[in-house]
């Protein structure tokens, strides 16, 4: 049979995977390993709002059953519009078995296609974004999804509740981590030196620093440093990541006296990200999450960590039984857990152990099982 007319054929619709960095595009990777790793994955087409053919070089997955589409363009409602067209032609020509809407934003244009030509779609959920209620339309569109994926118990609660939906047609489709990527080791002597970490007791935090995100936590744990250091006095800060709010929170240090003892390291490269979770003692993300990839991979290192008590990141840290969950915007409470992090009597700091349990729970072959079952149960009779 040839990919043309194959009858299992699943249309992947995403706003971006390649031109940009964050947990949701980590988690389509993710998706897209599983995906491949099936015995005989069926040919899926991705079609991608606002990526363009620029960013097909990051696109390590163009050969065999995927085929990508890049439809960017300088301007917002065109791109929507080629999207669209693209899409259409596509869904009349090859009649896939499933389409799924990679994030709520496409649902004006990916569920009227759907329903005009009878086909069954699945929305792709991940957060924040679905926790209060949608525009009635979009709302709309999401309850009559065949089928929703959720990445954790907390976001699936939560979005059914604030939207109605029925928590039949829910599966939980959750994050992973590469226990081969991410594994425990010595600190690179050059990053010790390079951020002036040589006899430190370092806490790490990896996320986006921009404005419209201060639920990461950053300037939380930055209120925590001065109780911290006074328990910890050789306590240093390295915060990952980059955006416009960078500013404001070195500022905040600087008024609290803690400049100096706070690390801003911008930018990391994925492949560069294990070497900074082994300059750490601790990982700490006081955040608002939909799931958090991050606390898996610091956890895949061996690292103790800590997040917000109120969000998914319930099911890595396995409601509390692996990690600390605090009030997320309780600076005492951070600095509690922080100390008792660094002072290293909890079992829940035991690097091997906790690497250990990570892996049983959320391996690309517990995603792969649980992709299959949820594409299987996509399907309408």
């Amino acid at each position: 049979m040839s990919p043309v007319d194959h009858p299992d054929r699943v249309v992947f619709v995403f706003l971006e995977i390649f031109s940009c960095e964050g947990g949701i595009q980590s988690y389509i990777k993710d998706i897209f390993r599983a995906y491949l790793s099936q015995p005989q994955p069926a040919p899926a087409d991705v079609f991608l709002l606002r990526d363009g053919a620029e960013d097909a070089a990051n696109n390590i997955y163009g050969q065999g059953a995927l085929r990508f589409h890049y439809l960017a363009s300088g301007n917002a409602v065109w791109g929507r519009a080629r999207l669209f067209a693209a899409l259409l032609r596509h869904l009349v020509q090859r009649r896939p078995r499933q389409v799924v809407c990679g994030h709520v934003l496409l649902l004006p244009l990916v569920a009227p296609l759907c329903r005009w030509l009878n086909l069954p779609y699945t929305v792709v959920t991940y957060g924040k974004e679905v926790w209060d209620p949608l525009p009635l339309r979009d709302q709309r569109a999401l309850g009559r999804a065949d089928q929703i994926w959720a990445i954790s118990r907390y976001s699936r609660d939560r979005a059914c509740a604030a939207n109605a939906l029925d928590l039949a047609k829910v599966y939980r489709v959750p994050c992973v981590v590469d226990g081969d990527i991410f594994t425990p080791g010595a600190r690179n002597a050059a990053l010790v030196k390079t951020y002036g970490l040589a006899g430190r007791r370092v806490l790490l935090t990896v996320a986006r620093l921009w404005s419209g995100d201060i639920y990461k936590g950053v300037d939380v744990t930055i209120r925590a440093l001065p109780a911290i250091a006074a328990v910890v006095p050789e306590v240093t800060y390295l915060v990952i990541g980059r955006g416009d709010d960078q500013p404001r929170l070195a500022a905040l240090a600087e008024e609290l006296g803690v400049s100096d003892r706070v690390v801003f390291a911008g930018f990391v490269a994925t492949e560069a990200l294990v070497a900074h979770y082994r300059l750490a003692d601790a990982y700490v993300m006081p955040s608002q999450e939909g799931f958090g990839i991050v606390y898996l991979e610091a956890m895949a290192c061996g690292l103790p960590v800590l997040s917000g008590d109120r969000d998914g990141s319930a099911d890595p840290l396995q409601d509390g039984r692996l990690g600390w969950r605090v009030p997320h915007r309780d600076p005492e409470a951070v600095a509690i857990a922080c100390i008792e992090m660094l002072q290293g009597a909890d079992p829940r700091c035991q690097g091997a152990w906790l690497r250990q349990e990570t892996l049983a729970a959320f391996s690309p072959s517990a995603l792969a099982e649980q992709l299959t079952l949820a594409l299987g149960a996509g399907q309408r009779p």
